[in-house]
Parts: C-alpha cells; sequence; structure tokens
C-alpha cells in the first residue's frame, strides 16, 4: 500500500513539473499583445503585437492621483534603458481631450503619449476600466507582466533586463 502511494506521489510530482514547464515556456503567458499600431515620437510605427524591443503600456488618467505620481518614474525608467526600452501612455477615453494636452505639455515626458479616444486601445487589452493599469510586452509580442495600479518598477526594470541582455 505504502509502494502504491509513493507512485501515486512521483506521478504528481511529474505532472505539476511537465505543467510548469509548459506555462514558463511553451505557453503565451498573460497571452499576446493585440495587434495595435500606435507611432512613437519621431512618427515610426510600432506594432504592440510586435515591438521588437520590450514596451510598457501604461493606461492613465489626469484624474488618477496614482497615476499622476508614477508618471516620473516612469520617464526615469524610460530614461535608464534608453532606446532599448518603449515606454507608451495611453490616456483614457473618458479623459477630456483640453486636460490631457494641457498635462502633456506641461509635463514633456520622454515617452509616447497616445489618446484613446474612443476606447478601442482600452478594450483591445481586455476592457481596461482602472487606472494606472500597465502592460510589458517582450520583444515577440507577448505580455508577461500586467499590474492593475501602480507599476511594480524593481520587478519591470528586472524583466526589462532579462529581455535585454545586452543593457
Amino acid at each position: 500500500m505504502q509502494n502504491i502511494g509513493s507512485k501515486l506521489f512521483g506521478l504528481l510530482v511529474v505532472v505539476l513539473l511537465a505543467t510548469l514547464l509548459y506555462l514558463t515556456v511553451f505557453s503565451d503567458g498573460l497571452g499576446k499583445a493585440p495587434a495595435i499600431t500606435i507611432n512613437d515620437t519621431q512618427g515610426q510605427a510600432i506594432e504592440l503585437n510586435r515591438p521588437n524591443k520590450p514596451i510598457l503600456v501604461n493606461f492613465w488618467a489626469t484624474s488618477c492621483p496614482g497615476c499622476i505620481a508614477e508618471m516620473p518614474h516612469l520617464a526615469e525608467m524610460k530614461e535608464q534603458f534608453g532606446d532599448r526600452f518603449e515606454m507608451v501612455a495611453v490616456s483614457m477615453d473618458y479623459d477630456p481631450a483640453e486636460q490631457v494636452q494641457k498635462f502633456i505639455k506641461n509635463n514633456p515626458y520622454p515617452f509616447i503619449f497616445v489618446r484613446d479616444t474612443d476606447g478601442a486601445i482600452a478594450k483591445a487589452f481586455g476592457d481596461v476600466l482602472l487606472t494606472p493599469t500597465s502592460f510589458l510586452i517582450a520583444p515577440n509580442g507577448n505580455i508577461v507582466y500586467k499590474q492593475i495600479g501602480e507599476v511594480q518598477f524593481d520587478l519591470v526594470k528586472e524583466r526589462i533586463k532579462q529581455m535585454s541582455p545586452q543593457l
């Protein structure tokens, strides 16, 4: 009887290890980024589902204190990684255009600002409703990090370094 129990335990361990291997190596993790194209500050097109470098997409609103508080830290991270990393700040469709433009003018952060005028970008990312919400997309288009609430900067920086070993 004890022999059957140890065999079942061994089988369970093997199944769990196989599942872990599949989830970490072969699956898409949090899924693929949606097929959305945006333009960077130089007018170059970036396909979010094939960005070729790590990209953080951050949904924000001018009425969100957490969003505003994390913007300088997002800017520091963009400056730290330079051209090997991209940062996109997507304003929510309910945020008045004048307010967004005024914020961007008064805060010239070194990343791409995009207005989600009809909510299509938020919908494509799974109906984002809360801000801030962030997604880190790997160069292959897989979403490797999702955070509702302020970004966990140490974790995100480490993930970016793993995806860009030349940093």
